[in-house]
């Protein structure tokens, strides 16, 4: 860790909303079947997760249902006029 490592074509970053340099990249390594989550602090890794293929549906439905599960909330204060 610590190493910059360029981005591979396939993945993306994601900004931390408190800033301060902070990201998410999520890169595919097709071969060796995972997607790795790194955090970032500026230029330097600071962490990873090597997440297999196959738990990554897993991951991506816990995203959704999430997110999901907020506007519904959001929804349901909106409506009680909260």
């Amino acid at each position: 860790m610590g190493r910059i490592v360029a981005l591979p074509a396939r993945g993306e970053v994601v900004a931390d909303v408190r800033g301060g340099g902070r990201a998410l990249r999520v890169s595919w390594h097709h071969d060796d079947g995972v997607a790795v989550l790194s955090l970032w602090h500026d230029h330097v890794c600071t962490g990873t997760v090597r997440v297999a293929a196959e738990d990554v549906p897993a991951l991506v439905a816990a995203l959704t249902e999430g997110l999901a599960g907020g506007y519904t909330s959001s929804a349901a204060r909106v409506s009680q006029g909260g």
